[in-house]
């Protein structure tokens, strides 16, 4: 009877998805070779030969033992006298190998019951750490469940080998709205051992996923063509996305936005309707900063460079725009561009006389030098005075000798329209 219930031990353990039939072979050999030492007491690795078909659920032990003289015998486990052999076989002769088939039932009701317990233990240990090793591989990757149970707290979702993956509450897009049966995606966050089983969490709300879902949608993503600097993220609300292209034909805002916005829309859709700013990267912290506070329009940036902070002077009408719904623009901007901003409206600036183009100066500094300044993302009068000469002259790659005449001419117009 209890041959019968270990048989059918190993038909339940052959269905099992996640092990592979020598992992399986592999298994019960070791635990049968664990209970056969104990049962000898000595390692019978060379004596004790152990068969297992895990493609019809049974297995078939064999002893080993070299006929000898009946007055030569040293070693019982690993010897059979002659009379004792030819019992089995007539025709065994001194030298010869006796392969004798040990039943199991000779192993006891007691071993017989560890055998099984001990089997099932290997088998789920062996599950455990063969879901971990395959859930660590795939961090940071796109996978695709079926939702199984919703929770207050968590989403619990199978994959296709049927494995339990769980959507914490805290990685769920705010609008994420999900009933038993639904397909739901995100990336594979990261994956514990918890009370020594893998615990394998799932997120919608990293920037990875986004990160991911571009890579999907724009081919040249994909290629490597166009590279993406950074990603910030208020879930469900709205993402900045900084891109950079190494190809000069190719427009890399375009490439991801896609023809009349197909490329960018199915992501949106995912996302639960995020808006999505696609942002030209620069290495000119002016001119970024301009661009992630989009769709706003700037007058002037003003850089702290020690600190990283900037004051942004806009119009009136613009200044919602550039702190958005919710505060979500300039924070993610902030975010993006790695300075602390602050907005201000152009009549709140310090000097609230009028600015000047430095085009205006051309007939008194080189228009080389007026290049520098505005490349430096400075273009008015104000915008260069709002620097130390020693900032300008580092920023600009200028002399400091000519920074202090520009100085002096741009000063010298307000002090002319003050008199």
């Amino acid at each position: 009877m209890e041959n019968y219930k270990l048989v059918e031990t190993f038909s339940e353990f052959k269905e099992f998805k996640n092990i592979d039939r020598e992992a399986m072979m592999r298994i019960i050999e070791d635990v049968f070779r664990g209970t056969l030492n104990k049962k000898y007491d000595t390692d019978t690795e060379d004596f004790i030969d152990i068969i297992v078909n895990v493609d019809k659920g049974d297995f078939e032990i064999y002893h080993n033992r070299t006929v000898v003289e009946d007055d030569a015998l040293e070693d019982p486990l690993r010897q059979i006298k002659l009379s004792d052999a030819i019992l089995i076989e007539p025709d065994f002769e001194v030298g010869d190998e006796v392969s004798e088939e040990v039943k199991i039932e000779s192993f006891g009701r007691r071993d017989i019951l560890a055998l099984r317990q001990n089997l099932q233990t290997k088998v789920s240990e062996y599950e455990k750490e063969n879901i971990f090793q395959k859930y660590k591989e795939k961090i940071g990757d796109i996978i695709t469940a079926e939702v199984m149970h919703v929770w207050k707290r968590e989403i619990i979702v199978t994959d296709e080998e049927g494995i339990e993956l769980s959507l914490p509450y805290a990685e769920q897009i705010p609008n994420d709205i999900y009933k038993k049966g639904d397909t739901i995606r995100g990336i594979v966050k990261s994956v514990e051992n918890v009370n020594g089983s893998p615990v394998v969490i799932m997120s919608r709300t990293s920037e990875i996923f986004l990160q991911r879902l571009l890579e999907a949608e724009v081919p040249e993503i994909y290629d490597g063509l166009i590279t993406i600097k950074k990603i910030v993220r208020e879930p469900g609300q709205r993402a900045k996305i900084a891109v950079e292209s190494y190809d000069d034909r190719i427009d890399p805002v375009g490439a991801c936005v896609g023809m009349k916005g197909a490329r960018i829309h199915g992501i949106v859709r995912e996302l639960r309707g995020e808006n999505i700013d696609v942002i030209n990267y620069t290495t000119n912290p002016v001119l970024f900063i301009t661009r992630a506070l989009s769709p706003a329009k700037i007058t002037n940036v003003v850089l702290n460079d020690e600190i990283h902070a900037a004051n942004v002077y806009m119009e009136n009408d613009q200044v919602s725009l550039a702190i958005g719904k919710g505060g979500y623009n300039i924070k993610l901007a902030g975010k993006l561009t790695g300075y602390e901003i602050d907005v201000y409206r152009n009549s709140e600036a310090n000097n609230t006389e009028e600015d000047v183009d430095l085009q205006e100066f051309s007939d008194e500094i080189d228009q080389w030098v007026i290049d520098a300044l505005i490349r430096m993302g400075c273009d008015t009068a104000k915008s260069v005075l709002a620097h130390t000469p020693e900032e300008v002259a580092t920023r600009a790659d200028l002399e400091i000798e000519t920074v202090k005449d520009v100085f002096r001419i741009l000063k010298a117009e307000f002090e002319d329209d003050a008199e």
